[in-house]
């Protein structure tokens, strides 16, 4: 193993958590989410020699997860599939509090990928300057942007 391969091996298993996040923000499908994060890895080890730390780690790891990610959503969403699904879940958790988390994801879910991208950050707590870097907005843009998503998730309807 090169040099390289190991700081990559290293970078990857510290940054493991913050890939997985944005890959679980654009899909709840293990599967999917699975091959997500392998498609973030691959575009990272592509681009991995180049990075040359020129930003942070975790601004880059973002980026490149978010880019990839909002890629495969578009390819996914230009290639229409039926999904085979069962009628009940045997681990669906019915608590009050489960209810709210899985209809504001199933609300995030509907917005654009772009958007999904800002509120997933936002509710990392990540900083207005930071989301803005990773997506490449000034922050005055992402405060306008936030502002105008949580509008759009309370006038969505519970479909």
């Amino acid at each position: 193993m090169t040099d390289t391969e190991r700081q990559f091996a290293k970078t990857v298993r510290e940054h493991k958590s913050t890939i997985y996040t944005v890959c679980y923000m654009f899909s709840k499908d293990d599967d999917e989410v699975n091959d997500l994060f392998q498609e973030v890895l691959i575009n990272l080890w592509k681009g991995y020699e180049s990075f040359g730390h020129r930003s942070d780690i975790r601004t880059w790891i973002y980026r490149v997860a978010f880019n990839t990610c909002i890629s495969m959503d578009r390819k996914k969403r230009r290639s229409a599939t039926v999904r085979l699904e069962m009628d009940i879940n045997l681990f669906e958790d019915r608590d009050e509090d489960t209810r709210q988390v899985d209809l504001l994801h199933k609300r995030i879910q509907r917005l654009q990928p772009f958007d999904r991208a800002i509120v997933l950050l936002w509710l990392e707590d990540l900083s207005y300057e930071e989301i803005g870097q990773i997506v490449g907005i000034s922050t005055k843009n992402v405060s306008v942007r936030l502002f105008r998503i949580r509008e759009q998730l309370k006038n969505m309807s519970n479909d």
